[in-house]
């Protein structure tokens, strides 16, 4: 009976996994999540980065035709939508870190986060119809709203994923 209790309720160390395998859930999850979400809430984690964020994603998208670069010096096609995808995708991400860094519940937290993708689908949608309307030199592009939508989304999933699990209580 004694060997049964020896091999079927031999204590496990945290260590056991890792040596076997040694980068699981050191390098994919623990590396991030261990410095990078700290680095990022203490430089980036104050209200005035969204704020600002925010700021320059209205002005980039407020600003002629006439002022910005012609095509002819990007060799990259489409490079406007990476720049859509960086933009919404930011906006989302620095809300967030945000908001992770103040005391709300879990839940109320995950519903916050989904307000701000919404938030940043409407900003997306309400700026493409101010460009086709009042902004000269600048059209309307369903091509660019699906840029935001993917980068808002990719944002969020990386909030729900990383800043979820290091909240303050």
């Amino acid at each position: 009976m004694q060997y049964f209790h020896l091999i079927f309720h031999r204590e496990k160390k945290s260590t056991d996994i890792v040596k076997k395998v040694p980068f699981l859930g050191t390098f994919l999850f623990k590396l991030p999540y261990n410095t990078m979400i700290p680095f990022l809430r203490k430089y980036f984690g104050s209200i005035f980065f969204p704020l600002l964020w925010t700021l320059i994603i209205g002005i980039l998208l407020a600003m002629p035709g006439s002022m910005l670069p012609s095509e002819s010096h990007f060799s990259i096609p489409q490079f406007d939508k990476v720049v859509h995808i960086s933009l919404f995708g930011g906006f989302v991400f620095l809300w967030n870190l945000y908001l992770s860094g103040r005391p709300i519940p879990i839940p109320r937290l995950l519903s916050l986060f989904f307000f701000i993708f919404l938030i940043a689908e409407a900003y997306g949608i309400g700026m493409e119809y101010v460009q086709k309307y009042y902004i000269p030199g600048r059209d309307f592009d369903e091509a660019d709203i699906i840029a935001d939508l993917i980068g808002a989304g990719i944002a969020y999933g990386i909030s729900n994923i990383f800043l979820v699990g290091y909240t303050k209580k």
